[in-house]
């Protein structure tokens, strides 16, 4: 099975596809093509996408049992001892993590509750 990820692609492109792919979604193509087919539509998919990215992802006899091709994609496949797996670009900006506010979790609201209680029993006596 092979499933194809078009963006910012001409039509043309698109159109070519459609040959040998079902197209469930603008620019998400699927479909069972044999490797000869699969290997020269991405092929094309590399002459014509111009400005456009592509990812591509098969299935293959591996243990991981698919593999994937990329082009001019943000993200670069990796392999790390012999599992292909996606590298997300480093920004280097720590700031956009995004932390929890204080008093989010049941943890914290029932720890606040016990304070309450014990703050609240320290005054009667």
């Amino acid at each position: 099975m092979v499933v194809l990820v078009l963006t910012a692609c001409p039509a043309g492109l698109r159109g070519h596809l459609t040959r040998w792919f079902l197209e469930i979604s603008p620019g998400v193509f699927v479909g069972v093509p044999t490797a000869r087919v699969r290997d020269l539509a991405w092929q094309r998919v590399v002459e014509l996408a111009k400005d456009g990215r592509a990812i591509m992802i098969y299935s293959t006899r591996t243990e991981q049992r698919l593999a994937f091709k990329v082009h001019r994609h943000d993200w670069e496949p990796v392999d790390i001892d012999g599992i292909h797996l996606m590298r997300r670009p480093h920004t280097g900006n720590t700031s956009t993590t995004v932390k929890p506010r204080p008093g989010w979790s049941k943890a914290s609201r029932y720890r606040k509750a016990t304070q309450r209680r014990t703050a609240h029993n320290g005054d009667e006596k």
